[in-house]
Parts: structure tokens; C-alpha cells; sequence
């Protein structure tokens, strides 16, 4: 096996970049290189795993029969974006998927989580999905989430350790220091699908993401699957802005639905017909009324900061890692009590372009 490369040789393969928050500065890796997880954090004196893609089944028996020998945990998928949290000196950071220091998660860490873990623990990485309705990247929220955001942990990992913390590991240290988590589901086997459609299907009448399947071992396998539900609110929030996304995010979703369904045998057949059409025009609609009364398409986003400073980087980072798809535009920074609260849109250029065009009576040719 080849050794793992060092910071120097990141960087001369221009595989990773230098990067800086505050007084930290470390490289974050923007491609996989040899054997690094895109999103690794080098630091001088060690480095933070990148948390590794998770590939998806769409037929549950054929699935699990296919990639577990054994007995399998079964966790809840969060629906939210996906953090790594650990110490370094005495402060402690969260890099977001892409190896970036969240400003926002960083600066609500006091809030969301007991840092006493990693005083017993300093070289602890916690994985954790941030979810609810004021987050600054995430257009939905779980139904269990009514306001701000809450924060699930669902792994474990150690600096300088590629791998996760063995399932019984994770459970004793999350019972011990008693942090936020993901639903656990038990331990379940092959003979006991009748008892896994049956968690799914309550999953998916709670409005539910799916879940994650992982084995005992920490670098074990682990795979996802969704409800239909999840599906169903994937494109139900992104449908106002479908030409800017790749025609197979949407495919992608309604094969899982159809899949569910077959699978499943729900009853509910129809009624996912109807949802489904009606999560298209729903969105479609929202948009072409929102262009008709303010001439653009965009979602406004609210989220709050313990420091102004934060909620200031938090804008500088979105506006430099947006795009041409999408622009940041802000509306407001404020003190309310203990907190600052920051409100700006995302604004939609390619969804304007066609309303502006198709809304004054420009021609279309099929």
C-alpha cells in the first residue's frame, strides 16, 4: 500500500489548498489522492479524515442481501448537511463535506453540543448532521425539527485514523457524555425484513428521510436507503429551480419512488401519483408567482449567530463558492437578544432568464 502523501506533496499535485479560519491554518483537499477522502484537513500536526461517500440501494432484500454477511445496524438518515466536529488547541472547529470550516455550525457548537467528550477525548472527531428550518444551506427540514436547527451525531472517528469507531464503541461513548444522535434502530439480520419494511414504512408515514445500514466494525460497510417521502420533498423544494439542476437529479428520484413502491406494496400508490405531480407544479408555480410579483425567482434564508463575526464569514464564504448557478445577496444583520440574525437570498439567474423570456411572450421551439 502507498504511504499517504504529506501537505507538501497536496500541494505540488494541486490536490488540495491552503486554507484559513481565524488563527487555524491547514489544507482542505478538494479530489480524493491516494487514499485521502475528499475533504481531508491537513494540519501540521495531524490531519481529519474526510467523511467518505455512501453509496445507495433502491431494492431493500436484494440490497442487503448483496452487501452484508451479517447482522446490520440500522440508524436514521437526518436530512440536513453533514459536519465533522473536533479540538484543535483550545477551540473546537466543524468542517463542513468539503473540508471548509462552517462558520455558522462553528459558531452554534456551544448550543448544539457538550464539549465535555472532548476533554476526556481530545482526539475525538464527531460526525453529525446539522438539520431545521434556519439553516443556511438546506431548503427543508425534518418534521421533528420545528425551529433553529438541532444537531445528530451518527459517527465517531479519531485524528489521524481513517476508519469509524466500532458501533458498541459509539453507543457507550454517546450514552456516557449522553450527545444528540440519529435514531438507532436496533440490530437486525436477513430474517428480519419483514421487520425492517415495517420500520421504513412507519419512517416514510412520518415524513422521514430513510436510514443507514452500517455493520459492527468501524470500517465496515455501510449504505443508505430512502423512503418515498424523501423523494417526494427532494423535488417539492428544488422544483422552482429545476433548470438549474442535472435532469438526473430528478430522474434519479422518481426511479426511487417507483422502486419504494414495487417493493413496499403500499396501498398508497395514488396518492404518491397525485403528491408527485403536485410537488412539480407546487414548485413550478411558487416560482412563476414569485417572478410575476418581484421580476426574480429566490429563497430567502434566516439563520442566527452568537457572533457578528461569524455570520460576516458565513456571507464571505457563500459568496465565493457560489457560482455562476446561483447569487448571494444579503438582507439584513441584526441583534435580537443574545443572538445576530442574518437573512439573505439565493437568487436564481437561470430560472429568471426563461420566466423573463417565456412571461413577455418569447418564443419557444421544441
Amino acid at each position: 500500500m502507498q504511504p499517504e502523501p504529506d501537505i507538501r506533496e497536496v500541494l505540488e499535485r494541486k490536490k488540495g489548498r491552503r486554507t484559513s479560519y481565524g488563527d487555524y491554518d491547514f489544507v482542505r483537499l478538494m479530489d480524493e489522492f491516494r487514499g485521502l477522502p475528499r475533504g481531508t484537513a491537513l494540519f501540521d500536526h495531524g490531519k481529519v479524515y474526510g467523511y467518505p461517500r455512501i453509496g445507495r440501494f433502491l431494492t431493500l432484500q436484494q440490497g442487503l442481501t448483496g452487501h452484508f454477511d451479517g447482522p446490520v445496524w440500522a440508524e436514521e438518515k437526518v436530512d440536513g448537511y453533514n459536519v465533522r466536529i473536533f479540538r484543535v488547541a483550545d477551540r473546537l472547529l466543524a468542517l463542513s463535506r468539503g473540508g471548509f470550516v462552517c462558520p455558522f455550525t462553528t459558531d452554534r457548537l456551544p448550543d448544539l453540543l457538550d464539549p465535555a467528550v472532548f476533554e476526556d477525548h481530545p482526539d475525538l472527531v464527531v460526525c453529525a448532521e446539522v438539520a431545521g428550518p434556519q439553516t443556511p444551506y438546506m431548503e427543508g427540514s425534518p418534521p421533528f425539527v420545528k425551529e433553529d436547527v438541532e444537531l445528530f451525531v451518527f459517527d465517531l472517528m479519531r485524528w489521524d485514523r481513517s476508519g469509524f469507531l466500532p458501533q458498541q464503541q459509539k453507543h457507550r461513548l454517546v450514552e456516557r457524555y449522553d450527545l444528540p444522535t440519529v435514531g438507532m434502530y436496533g440490530l437486525y439480520d436477513h430474517h428480519d425484513l419483514p421487520a425492517i419494511q415495517q420500520l421504513l414504512v412507519r419512517l416514510n408515514e412520518e415524513g422521514r428521510e430513510g436510514v443507514v445500514f452500517k455493520e459492527e466494525a468501524g470500517d465496515g460497510h455501510r449504505v443508505k436507503y430512502v423512503t418515498s417521502h424523501s423523494s417526494v420533498a427532494d423535488i417539492r423544494v428544488t422544483a422552482y429551480n429545476i433548470l438549474d439542476l442535472p435532469p438526473e437529479y430528478f430522474t434519479n428520484r422518481i426511479l426511487r419512488l417507483a422502486l419504494f413502491l414495487e417493493e413496499q406494496g403500499l396501498e398508497a400508490a395514488g396518492k404518491l401519483n397525485h403528491d408527485l405531480g403536485e410537488a412539480f407544479l407546487d414548485g413550478l408555480m411558487d416560482a412563476i408567482r414569485q417572478y410575476e410579483a418581484e421580476q426574480k425567482v429566490y429563497r430567502t434564508f434566516t439563520c442566527r449567530f452568537r457572533e457578528k463575526a461569524n455570520a460576516e464569514r458565513l456571507m464571505e464564504h457563500l459568496e465565493g463558492t457560489a457560482g455562476h448557478q446561483v447569487q448571494i445577496r444579503r438582507r439584513d444583520l441584526r441583534q435580537e437578544g443574545k443572538y445576530w440574525v442574518l437573512e439573505f437570498d439565493r437568487v436564481y439567474p437561470g430560472m429568471n432568464g426563461l420566466l423573463s423570456h417565456l412571461l413577455s411572450g418569447g418564443l419557444v421551439f421544441d
